[in-house]
């Protein structure tokens, strides 16, 4: 794993915490999408080398809609670049880590992604990325 890629952080309302969080970093989001496949709405800011993601459920079984009624806003995910994200997923799975999908799938901010379980983090969800090759 190469940096802390972004935190996830699940919000009920994102115009509201783009609102605040505009405030915090004293500048607008940079980027907002939807990821209709996880019924999710992202938005994306800057502090320095770091981005900060807010993540808003899109229909009520979502996994941040899930999230958000089980623990309430916060942090709902850690992000770690990785240069290979196949190969990743096989070392973390021989370490013993179970891997929540083990395909990569498309995710926000032009992401290759997978998550490790909860459980076997300490209770923290873990997402590897890798930058999506270009669509032709």
């Amino acid at each position: 794993m190469e940096k802390i890629e972004h935190i996830g952080i699940a919000v009920k309302n994102i115009r509201e915490s783009n609102a605040l969080f505009e405030k915090l970093f004293g500048e607008p989001q940079y980027k907002m999408e939807e990821v209709a496949s996880e019924g999710v709405r992202t938005s994306f800011f800057k502090s320095g080398p770091n981005k900060i993601e807010l993540l808003e459920a899109t229909n009520p079984d979502s996994p941040i809609a899930k999230f958000i009624e089980k623990k309430g806003e916060g942090i709902h995910h850690i992000a770690f670049a990785v240069d290979d994200i196949e190969a990743e997923i096989t070392r973390l799975q021989k370490e013993g880590f179970k891997v929540l999908n083990e395909t990569p799938k498309k995710g926000a901010d032009n992401k290759l992604v997978a998550f490790l379980h909860p459980k076997g983090t300490n209770g923290v969800l873990i997402e590897l990325c890798q930058e999506a090759p270009p669509e032709h």
